[in-house]
């Protein structure tokens, strides 16, 4: 029998968490968040099927909801209007760290809104910001984080990542 082990540098993906706190957790989340230039943004479709594309999300707010834009035409918004759970899913390669954001997601055409939500490099993207200008508000539910270099990691056990849950929106 050969056996084939593994490095994947000196802190090890499944060791048990060192006992983070929310704020803590959080925190590292939001810096992933800050510093990923995309994230992915998944949906299901009527039939169940989960489709992902890759979004240029804005920083998270204080609560850690997220703002997105999109076309109103554009698939992901038929999907949010059928079933609004969706996924967020931000990775960083080069410091072995991700986020994955659990919400639920809203459709926003508010003109107020819209002019607070907006990145000049979008007008090659929405050149009728009141036709093909929507935005899409994520609330988030469930967190998950893993950030290696930080020691955020999986339990040694299930693998299961350090997890924050937000209270129900109202």
């Amino acid at each position: 029998m050969i056996v084939v082990l593994v490095s994947l540098g000196s802190i090890p993906l499944c060791a048990q968490p060192k006992g983070f706190s929310r704020d803590q957790l959080v925190a590292a989340a939001r810096e992933i968040m800050t510093t990923s230039r995309y994230c992915a943004l998944i949906t299901s479709d009527a039939q169940g099927r989960t489709n992902a594309r890759t979004m240029d999300a804005f920083a998270p707010d204080e609560q850690m909801i997220v703002w997105l834009a999109t076309n109103p035409r554009s698939r992901k918004v038929t999907e949010i209007r059928g079933n609004p759970r969706v996924t967020l899913y931000y990775f960083d390669r080069e410091n072995q760290a991700y986020v994955t954001i659990h919400g639920t997601a809203r459709l926003v055409n508010d003109r107020d809104e819209k002019a607070r939500h907006w990145k000049e490099e979008w007008n090659a993207f929405y050149p009728n910001r009141n036709k093909d200008y929507l935005l899409i508000k994520v609330v988030p539910t469930r967190l998950e984080v893993v950030d290696t270099k930080k020691g955020i990691v999986g339990d040694a056990k299930s693998w299961r990542p350090p997890t924050v849950l937000f209270p129900k929106s109202k």
